[in-house]
């Protein structure tokens, strides 16, 4: 007998959907221990509140075009004290309503921290310990400061949700997703904003046309987007931050931000005493069904460092419910995976770059950029991408990239064609819908390469 058939550790999307499904629909007598604020990652500190801070900071752009359509528009003074009492309350709502959902599906709830004592007992900071068939860990990742001089002086993104003023200056440290973003975000605020990679080019890992059209428009903005450099130490001046780069020079700034990667947060728990298997950067080893090295012990989420994604947290977790407690064997699908960066432009994707797909014989890359009609009526140089990798042999679209305003709407619908194993006839014969960006997807007729 066990006090609980399972006992999840972390509230974050990921865990929750498991706690709800294996209660709910499978039965089992589960409890769910938090140490932070329910909803993890994406609602508290993550997806939710960076989207609405998109939101926020495209709207001077919006209201300066409003004018070259007849408005009589004027862009004020932002406030980010009121916005963020907006946005304090939605994460309030958001965060009881993630706690009505387990409650409601008879989840017992542990506001505490909770390590694992061994393959089938918890114990929470309190001390008080239980017994439990099955542990599922699903405590996701968080971001850090590197090891640099001065590095106290800088935040995280976990921090810019809760300033108690926008800097005038301020300093992005990395050239990854969330450093993109968020240097869109500040500069789109008003903020005079200065991005320090150390790479050759932001948003490595993504396609290189893409990408590069990306880094162009965030440079013609306005953002000073520097690679090739890092930061060497941080110091306390009289007027700001100094950052002391690697090539010599020194930048004063109000804000430093690093966004230099993750990791997961596996440190501390017990784990490795337990027989779990942990990776180099501390991720859960798991298998094909998020099963640890040790039969009753399974995580799922950023914790394992698969792709560090909500939906797929989401989709791990509930793989993980149906399989063990509801009779139903299920694999999280991790192919085709469709992700969108929210810069301005948005960049949305699925599949093979044209850089990865070379590799599987020859490809056929059908590209259009574009000024796009809405912002081309307005004056702007904004520049829109869409293109297609297409395996030359089958046909069958490996991927699709997608640069400009809805881009991330735009990939989540790609997405369904591509993953029923579209080919590029499929996409020919759909009649485009016009006047519309997207149309371009199946009006793009002769491939401008061959790779």
């Amino acid at each position: 007998m066990f006090d609980y058939d399972l006992f999840v550790i972390g509230g974050g999307s990921g865990g929750v959907r498991a706690a709800r499904i294996a209660s709910a629909e499978g039965g089992a007598k589960v409890a769910l221990a938090e140490e932070s604020r329910m909803g993890g990652t994406c609602v508290i500190r993550g997806c939710v509140p960076k989207k609405l801070m998109v939101f926020a900071s495209e709207y001077p752009e919006e209201v300066q075009d409003a004018r070259a359509y007849g408005w009589d528009a004027q862009v004020g003074a932002f406030d980010w004290m009121q916005f963020r009492g907006t946005l304090d309350k939605e994460l309030d709502r958001l965060e009881g309503a993630y706690r009505s959902t387990l409650l409601n599906a008879g989840v017992t709830i542990y506001d505490a921290r909770a390590v694992v004592v061994d393959p089938h007992r918890v114990r929470l900071a309190s001390g008080e310990e239980f017994s439990v068939k099955h542990i599922l860990i699903a405590t996701g990742g968080r971001p850090f400061v590197p090891e640099v001089p001065g590095g106290e002086l800088a935040v995280t993104s976990n921090e810019m949700f809760l300033l108690d003023a926008l800097p005038k200056r301020a300093l992005v440290v990395g050239g990854g997703y969330i450093a993109s973003e968020f240097a869109c975000i500040l500069h789109g605020l008003g903020v005079k904003v200065t991005m320090m990679y150390r790479g050759a080019s932001i948003l490595r890992g993504f396609d290189d046309e893409a990408r590069g059209l990306v880094a162009a428009a965030m440079g013609a903005r306005g953002i000073d987007i520097q690679c090739g450099v890092d930061v060497a130490r941080l110091e306390q001046g009289a007027d700001g931050i100094v950052a002391q780069g690697t090539d010599g020079k020194a930048r004063e700034v109000d804000l430093v931000m690093y966004a230099t990667g993750r990791k997961p947060n596996s440190g501390g728990m017990g784990l490795e005493a337990s027989g779990v298997d942990l990776g180099a950067r501390g991720q859960i080893s798991v298998d094909e069904w998020s099963q640890t090295a040790v039969p009753s012990i399974y995580a799922v989420g950023d914790v394992t460092d698969r792709i560090n994604l909500t939906p797929v947290a989401i989709r791990e977790g509930h793989a993980f419910a149906d399989t063990v407690f509801r009779g139903v064997p299920t694999k999280a699908d991790h192919e085709l995976v469709a992700s969108a960066v929210f810069t301005q432009p948005e960049l949305g994707t699925v599949g093979l770059s044209e850089e990865a797909a070379k590799g599987n014989g020859p490809i056929e890359i059908f590209s259009a950029s574009f000024r796009p009609m809405k912002s081309l009526f307005a004056g702007r140089q904004d520049r829109v991408l869409m293109k297609l990798v297409v395996d030359q042999a089958s046909q069958r679209v490996l991927g699709c990239h997608i640069v400009g305003a809805g881009a991330g709407e735009m990939i989540q619908l790609a997405a369904i064609a591509i993953k029923m194993g579209a080919s590029k006839a499929d996409f020919d014969r759909t009649v485009a819908v016009h006047p519309t960006v997207s149309e371009e997807l199946v009006t793009m007729r002769k491939p401008v390469r061959v790779v």
